[in-house]
């Protein structure tokens, strides 16, 4: 946990970035917001994966309350953030939307959030999601251990895709492969909804070139940078340098997630290792900010 006197200067660093490139502050599509409950599963998770491997030695760096870490993401001028929340298993995920759309009407500066699983119901309750003013879904492939192609969700991509609005699926074998990670599953959704605005959360770490080419070939896939170049990242899977022109060539469908609070570094640090790939201002500005603006209407 940060000192005051870190907070106040890391939050200082931050707001120098954005302003530096003549931005009204930060739009962040990839951090979690769950019941406190949930969450401090989350993190018992996170607390575990260093003691079987001290490459994954991985500490919490915002573990505050509720209250505290609004605070923080407000000081560090995110205009804009999402309450990334999901099962694990049936019968969970309508539970978390009813938390998720509470949140959404106490915090006006979270995106409102809902998700997602392959069950019964999932196709009413995900469209009274949408009716109650849903802006963005999470989906988990790695920890709800679902294809993302199975039948009992076809309905629900498509209604979505017809809605145009964002889903944000962490589909990639980053950091623990599952049987149904990796672009193939997603590949298949695709071809059936090509108009569905999925959001490749960690820009599908490790597969990251097979990601790119989806994006390259479906005009309304997009891609987060959570975690994404970090020093963290790239000692476990680093992004291949011969694909940033690709990268830079997305420019417009480019979007900053992070991960607050669940990172194990500093908050400024993802935005130092955007900064650090030289891909130029403006790319800087659409990544972290005009992108998600539009996709949002902000």
């Amino acid at each position: 946990m940060k000192r005051a006197d870190e907070s106040a200067s890391e939050a200082a660093e931050v707001r120098r970035f954005w302003q530096r490139l003549g931005l009204p502050g930060l739009v962040d599509i990839h951090t979690h917001f769950m019941p406190e409950r949930v969450l401090r599963k989350v993190w018992s998770y996170f607390d575990s994966l260093g003691a079987t491997n001290d490459d994954l030695i991985w500490p919490i760096t915002y573990r505050t309350e509720e209250a505290e870490r609004l605070a923080t993401i407000r000081d560090f001028g995110v205009r804009a953030f999402t309450s990334m929340l999901y099962p694990h298993k049936a019968g969970m995920a309508e539970w978390l939307n009813g938390w998720a759309a509470g949140f959404a009407h106490r915090t006006p500066d979270s995106l409102h959030t809902s998700t997602l699983f392959p069950e019964a119901g999932v196709e009413s309750y995900v469209r009274e999601a949408i009716e109650a003013g849903t802006r963005v879904f999470k989906a988990h492939v790695q920890v709800g251990a679902y294809d993302p192609a199975d039948e009992v969700l076809d309905s629900v991509w498509g209604l979505l895709a017809e809605a145009g609005v964002p889903i944000v699926i962490h589909c990639g074998s980053g950091p623990v492969p599952g049987k149904h990670t990796g672009p193939e599953p997603v590949g298949r959704v695709l071809a059936r909804h090509p108009r569905l605005r999925l959001v490749i959360a960690h820009m599908g770490m490790p597969e990251y070139e097979d990601f790119l080419g989806l994006a390259e070939r479906y005009q309304e896939l997009r891609l987060d940078t959570t975690m994404v170049f970090t020093d963290f990242a790239e000692r476990l899977e680093p992004f291949p340098r011969r694909a940033l022109p690709r990268l830079a060539g997305l420019g417009d469908r480019i979007l900053l997630g992070t991960d607050f609070p669940n990172i194990p570094y500093p908050y400024i640090h993802q935005l130092e290792a955007l900064e650090r790939l030289e891909l130029g201002d403006q790319w800087l500005r659409d990544v972290c900010h005009d992108n998600a603006a539009r996709l949002f209407g902000l």
